[in-house]
């Protein structure tokens, strides 16, 4: 792959019009703006990131969650550009500058597509069509076997990718109408449904459904990006070389953020949050931090501190891990991420940290109950949005499909495209407006009179 050809400035559904950068806003500090001001986007402010929405203690959710991820990959991708056109003086005339700006403005995008109750919400729809009542529906796909294999590993990412692009009804070709490079940056895992039915290791993980296959080979094929797959195997390519920052912003943020919120909410203590966070420095940056918390009393600001100091330190990492495997990366042939190839001390240090955050943060009582309420909330709503859309002429299914934006093809002819409009439906949903939904259906709340 080679960086002219990776950044390009055509737009999905647009392509027939040259967009040039201008001076006040770029083309891809358009795109950020677009996605900040678009209803999916403010929509993720009532979304679940880890702990339950916020009581009397401020947590993250998935809004404020992407726009630190934002920022962090700005701070990647101005960070990566400005080696770049110093090892590559003959790329300066090139766009290679706007690599922050792009990586910033898919960093906000990258959970747009995620349902509600965090990654629970996701397992939740899949097996409600591989071990639940969805799966008496497998027949009807018999000659369809890869519209089948979006539905049971429905994800998060293609999701997205669904949502940026997709034709809703009444909504124009190309959806938010974003750049081939911002679009390409959040497909995380390059491939389709059916590779990931097809092999374990990439379970329930792909880039794009079949309903926006054709987008993401535009893309794919415009940007020069490396196809994996031969003829007649399930379509697989290489990430665009992007990816890789955005996936180490979102590392980065949800490893530090996760650790600052729980002693928050006190389910780590602050001897506890400190140990994790001192291990990532050396000796001498560690006295330097404990003269600085020397002089503060409040906890969660010493807590904050360190916070900023560790991400500072993992960006500049992460920087060093992706100039050092440029040339692999751009050939395909980079392994993992660049989490996994930052200096050891500081990789050994974000692995005792994942493992604490997986013992005492993720299995934590209070997410576990976000997940077991979130599964039996999604299974409800599919088990009669299904019913309705496979029975419309029933009473009941007509006042729920009449509930339905319009924009979604709830009444289409073609029983995939009606299912894939009942997860457009349920995956845009915020946590609260599915407990809303979940409690009216079952009579238990009404409209206020």
């Amino acid at each position: 792959m080679n960086w002219e050809q990776l950044i390009s400035t055509k737009r999905v559904g647009l392509e027939g019009i040259q967009f040039e950068n201008r001076d006040d806003r770029s083309i891809f500090i358009r795109d950020y703006d677009r996605l900040i001001f678009s209803a999916p986007f403010r929509r993720l402010q009532n979304k679940t990131q880890v702990f339950p929405l916020p009581g009397s203690v401020f947590v993250h959710n998935r809004l404020t969650h992407s726009l630190e991820v934002s920022c962090v990959g700005r701070s990647l991708g101005n960070g990566v550009a400005k080696v770049l056109l110093e090892r590559h003086p003959e790329l300066k005339n090139s766009l290679i500058g706007e690599i922050g700006n792009i990586v910033s403005a898919a960093c906000l995008a990258h959970d747009m597509g995620n349902p509600p109750f965090g990654h629970s919400g996701e397992k939740a729809i899949a097996s409600f069509f591989t071990e639940g009542k969805g799966l008496a529906l497998k027949d009807n796909f018999k000659d369809n076997p890869l519209e089948w294999s979006d539905i049971t590993n429905f994800e998060g990412n293609a999701n997205s990718f669904r949502l940026l692009t997709h034709k809703f009804l009444g909504r124009r070709t190309g959806g938010f109408a974003l750049t081939y490079p911002t679009l390409a940056a959040i497909i995380k895992y390059p491939y389709s449904s059916y590779y990931a039915e097809l092999n374990q290791d990439h379970k329930h993980k792909l880039g794009f459904f079949e309903s926006e296959k054709e987008n993401f080979i535009k893309i794919t094929d415009e940007l020069g990006m490396i196809k994996l797959s031969k003829e007649n195997e399930p379509l697989r390519y290489c990430r665009h070389p992007l990816v890789y920052l955005v996936e180490a912003a979102d590392d980065i943020c949800y490893e530090v953020m996760d650790i600052e919120d729980s002693h928050k909410l006190k389910v780590l203590s602050t001897s506890e949050a400190k140990d994790i966070m001192m291990k990532f420095f050396d000796k001498e940056e560690q006295n330097h931090i404990n003269e600085i918390c020397s002089v503060v009393s409040d906890t969660n600001e010493q807590i904050a501190y360190l916070r900023s100091k560790l991400i500072g330190l993992l960006i500049n990492e992460c920087i060093q891990a992706f100039v050092d495997n440029e040339q692999a990366i751009l050939d395909g042939k980079f392994q993992g991420s660049l989490i996994e190839h930052i200096s050891p001390k500081q990789r050994d240090a974000y692995c005792n940290s994942s493992a604490i955050s997986y013992e005492r943060i993720y299995r934590a009582k209070e997410v576990l109950d976000v997940e077991l309420a979130g599964v039996k909330i999604i299974y409800t709503l599919l088990d009669l949005m299904v019913d309705a859309i496979l029975n419309p002429e029933k009473a009941y299914s007509k006042l729920l499909i009449n509930r339905v934006s319009s924009q979604y093809e709830i009444n289409s002819p073609v029983l995939y495209e009606r299912l894939m409009a009942v997860l457009d439906y349920i995956s845009g949903m915020t946590d609260v407006f599915a407990v809303d939904l979940y409690r009216k259906i079952n009579g238990t709340s009404l409209p206020a009179v």
